[in-house]
C-alpha cells in the first residue's frame, strides 16, 4: 500500500536490508508482483558479521565481545549460527526461501567487494539487468580514501559529492585471527553451495 504508483516506461525502485533473510517477504512480494526483479548485494560473510557487530557496538557498547556471541562453545569451536550476525550471512539458506517463487533470472548478485573496487562496472550489470541505458560510467564515482569506498559525484551544477554517512566505512575491532580461521571454516561449504545455486564465484576463499 506504500508503494507509489509507476507508469509505463518507469521503474520503482525500494530496498530494504532485512528483505533477504525474512522468511515471510518472498511470498508476499510474489503476490504483489511476480514479475519483480530483485538485486541482492552481498560480501563476505565474515566481514559482513563484524560489520554487523561493529554497527550494533556503535550504538549499545555495552554488549558482549565479537568472540563472545559468535560462539556457542569456544573451546570446542562451536559457532552460534543462531545469532543474526552469522546467520544473514548464510546466504544458499535464505536464497533457497526465494528460489521457491522466483526463478534465478529475475534475480541479480551483486559483489560487495567488486561494488567498492569497480562500481561502474557492478553498476553497468545493474543497468543491463533492469533494461536501462548505460547512464551511470566511470565518471560518477571518485575513491574515497579515508572511508575506503566509493563516492557518488554529483553533476555538474550541484552541490558536494554524495558519500555514504557516518555510520558506513567504521573501522572494525580487532577481531582474534582463531575466531576468523573457525568462521571461514563454518561459511565455507555454505559460500560453495551459494556459488553453485548462483552460478557465480564470489572468491571469498581467496581473501584469506
Amino acid at each position: 500500500n506504500v508503494m507509489p504508483k509507476t507508469l509505463d516506461g518507469q521503474i520503482t525502485m525500494e530496498k530494504t536490508p532485512s528483505y533477504f533473510v525474512t522468511n515471510e517477504a518472498p511470498k508476499r512480494i510474489h503476490s504483489m508482483a511476480k514479475d519483480i526483479k530483485l538485486i541482492v548485494v552481498v560480501r563476505n560473510p565474515v566481514t559482513r558479521a563484524i560489520s554487523d557487530y561493529t554497527q550494533t557496538l556503535s550504538k549499545k557498547p555495552e554488549i558482549p565481545t565479537f568472540e563472545v556471541l559468535a560462539f556457542k562453545n569456544r573451546t570446542l569451536g562451536l559457532i552460534d549460527a543462531s545469532w543474526s550476525a552469522i546467520r544473514i550471512g548464510i546466504y544458499a539458506l535464505h536464497l533457497e526461501n526465494w528460489l521457491q517463487y522466483f526463478p534465478l533470472s529475475q534475480i541479480l548478485f551483486v559483489s560487495g567487494e567488486r561494488l567498492i573496487v569497480d562500481p561502474a562496472g557492478e553498476m553497468a550489470k545493474v543497468q543491463d539487468f533492469l533494461g536501462l541505458k548505460r547512464v551511470v560510467s566511470e565518471k560518477h564515482f571518485y575513491f574515497n580514501k579515508t572511508k575506503g569506498f566509493p563516492c557518488l559525484k554529483k553533476p555538474e551544477d550541484s552541490s558536494a559529492p554524495r558519500c555514504l554517512g557516518k555510520s558506513k566505512g567504521r573501522t572494525h575491532p580487532r577481531i582474534d585471527p582463531d575466531v576468523i580461521h573457525r568462521l571461514r571454516k563454518f561459511y565455507k561449504p555454505f559460500n560453495m553451495m551459494f556459488y553453485q545455486m548462483t552460478g557465480q564465484d564470489f572468491q571469498w576463499e581467496q581473501e584469506e
